[in-house]
């Protein structure tokens, strides 16, 4: 069973992914077989879309994050995120591996969802208000079931907006 903190059950989020997520930050398959791959390879989407001001701060905060706890958090979803000043707003990139991944998660298992987030240091509300909103879409067996058989990354993009409210 996901353990969420108790600062992403508080149910007061009102945001929806689709206004931090682009479709062109979908990556399907991912490259990578290794967690810092993953990581490298999401933190690049987001640099070569426009969305970072440094790659190499906004990389070094996720991994430094990584680093005091997996962010594997269950039911094959990880969330590696991080914030810093080289992350003009908050965004989001996702990416589903093409084998799962070892990412140290809580249930042991690996990951098949790859769901980064960056933000400023001054945007920790709808840093925390996006962490809620991908656990409790991660809870929903439908949305999960939907999510490993998605062959793409406008299928992945469609998926998360026929669940949001």
């Amino acid at each position: 069973m996901l353990k969420l903190p108790v600062y992403l059950c508080s149910g007061t989020e009102h945001m929806k992914l689709t206004e931090i997520l682009t479709a062109d930050c979908i990556k399907v398959p991912l490259v990578a077989s290794k967690k810092q791959e993953a990581i490298e390879e999401l933190v690049g989407l987001l640099a070569t879309h426009g969305k970072l001001t440094d790659e190499a701060a906004v990389l070094k905060a996720v991994l430094d994050r990584e680093a005091t706890r997996s962010t594997g958090i269950g039911y094959g979803l990880a969330v590696p995120h991080g914030k810093c000043a080289g992350c003009p707003r908050l965004c989001m990139a996702i990416g589903k591996p093409e084998a799962p991944v070892e990412f140290g998660s809580t249930d042991g298992k690996p990951v098949e969802l790859i769901v980064l987030l960056a933000s400023p240091p001054d945007q920790t509300g709808p840093h925390i208000q996006a962490l809620a909103r991908i656990s409790r879409l991660m809870l929903m067996e439908e949305f999960r079931n939907q999510i490993i058989v998605a062959k793409s990354a406008d299928a992945v993009f469609e998926i998360i907006r026929n669940h949001e409210p």
